[in-house]
């Protein structure tokens, strides 16, 4: 998310987390601008601010500027940045990037340095390939620490998600499947997705946009 107009759309939907991409390389890397700042602050959902291999001061830096809730940790932080960043106050999602269930393995490193795992593609670059992995690879998937499932999530992914079964898992991460253009999400997709993840929901809670 960074455009203010889009922000202000998606939050009035039944979404739990929006995330903000302080990654300058990504073509969803919020511009730095006060106006960006001042549109996330104003975000009322929790905030998730994403980094790859940003030094902690760094990271503390945004957090407290953009008002984030959450940090998010995409490239290949130790756990002792995890831990470093939770010293802050911070809950902190690591990012690992999964091809199969060998990937899982390194994850045992992490529990107790990170509040969330999240489970993307495995690509060359950190994210936003559009892509999805194995799901089943996931059932190996035995340590305590829960996770969010990530990786070309696309509206046309909904029955498959609802299929999907994990005792770890809390939520999924709807990103690029969701745009119109980088960093600007369909939310009119976003509402109709979420609906039918959650009918019961939404049949006692109408959302409108």
């Amino acid at each position: 998310m960074r455009e203010a107009a889009n922000i202000r759309a998606v939050e009035r939907l039944d979404v739990d987390w929006m995330g903000f991409i302080f990654y300058p390389p990504s073509p969803r890397h919020v511009s730095g601008s006060e106006a960006d700042a001042e549109a996330i602050r104003r975000c009322g959902r929790t905030k998730v601010g994403v980094f790859v291999d940003a030094p902690v001061g760094e990271m503390a830096y945004a957090a407290a500027r953009y008002g984030l809730d959450c940090l998010q940790l995409h490239g290949s932080e130790s756990p002792d940045t995890c831990r470093a960043v939770q010293t802050l106050g911070y809950p902190v999602i690591k990012a690992f990037h999964i091809a199969d269930a060998d990937d899982l393995k390194r994850t045992a490193d992490y529990d107790g340095a990170a509040s969330f795992f999240l489970f993307d593609t495995k690509c060359d670059g950190f994210g936003g390939s559009g892509r999805r992995f194995d799901w089943s690879a996931l059932h190996a998937y035995d340590q305590p620490t829960p996770f969010i499932l990530s990786g070309g999530i696309t509206p046309q992914c909904a029955d498959e998600l609802l299929r999907f079964r994990h005792p770890a898992m809390i939520g999924a991460d709807l990103n690029s499947g969701f745009e119109l253009a980088p960093a600007l999400k369909d939310a009119g997709a976003l509402d109709a997705f979420i609906r039918k993840l959650k009918p019961k929901h939404h049949a006692s809670n109408p959302q409108t946009i």
